[in-house]
């Protein structure tokens, strides 16, 4: 094909190509990682989850993965025509971390709603954004709608925030009440604070039932007792079911 193209061999080096591509071939340490028997159709799957917890240190397979998520939703973005795409990342620490992802989510940030679709960043620590000169203000920027949860902690700092996320004196206000006066005789629920382009900004109370609670709570020794649960009967929804009739009875 090179000769038949006429590339110059200074402009292509295949005996470098086949060597990056080495371990991922046959016998190669990852060949289990890019030769799938199943003809995977990423583009028209609904709903994909990357999980990089368990590679998000490897200085091999996190740079392959990231590249597969950003040519996966790059190509819904140009394909899928007048069908809503979106794109959420969670714990985005470590992707600003790494260069290449970073400018990949500054670039879907500014041109992510030319093709009907979203983009949108969750992190615990606002410093994950506002630190990282790549994306700080293609993010800030580019996000009409802000979710802000209990900001207590960052109370003394708060003047840098409501700079940098362009919060009205008021704004400030309502995001520094989140959970200052929950009513108890309303139950367990938690506050939230929602900025939509700056004209419609409100807290609101989130409350769940107990079975949405226990299925989507993060408390390490709920989740144990679930799975204490769910070996038990053998059935998830039996389990939730279970352990949410517990907590009606306190």
């Amino acid at each position: 094909m090179l000769e038949e193209e006429k590339v110059r061999e200074k402009d292509f080096d295949l005996d470098n190509f086949l060597y990056v591509l080495g371990p991922y071939y046959r016998g190669g340490e990852y060949d289990y990682l890019l030769n799938s028997e199943k003809e995977l159709d990423l583009v028209q799957s609904p709903f994909i989850v990357f999980e990089l917890d368990n590679i998000k240190d490897h200085p091999i397979l996190f740079p392959v993965v990231t590249l597969i998520i950003m040519e996966t939703f790059v190509s819904k973005m140009r394909k899928l025509k007048g069908v809503r795409k979106m794109i959420l990342i969670e714990e985005a620490w470590k992707a600003l971390t790494t260069p290449g992802m970073a400018a990949y989510i500054k670039y879907l940030f500014k041109t992510v709603r030319k093709f009907f679709g979203e983009a949108i960043v969750v992190t615990q620590e606002i410093d994950d954004i506002i630190g990282n000169e790549i994306v700080k203000d293609a993010i800030i920027n580019n996000s009409d709608c802000k979710i802000l949860l209990d900001q207590r902690k960052f109370s003394n700092r708060f003047d840098e925030i409501q700079a940098l996320l362009s919060l009205t004196p008021k704004e400030k206000d309502l995001v520094l009440s989140i959970n200052r006066d929950n009513k108890a005789a309303r139950g367990r629920y938690t506050e939230v604070f929602i900025s939509l382009g700056g004209v419609v900004s409100t807290v609101y109370a989130i409350e769940v039932s107990k079975e949405e609670y226990v299925t989507y709570t993060t408390e390490e020794t709920e989740k144990v007792r679930l799975f204490e649960k769910f070996r038990q009967t053998g059935d998830m929804p039996t389990a939730i079911k279970l352990f949410a009739n517990e907590l009606r009875e306190g």
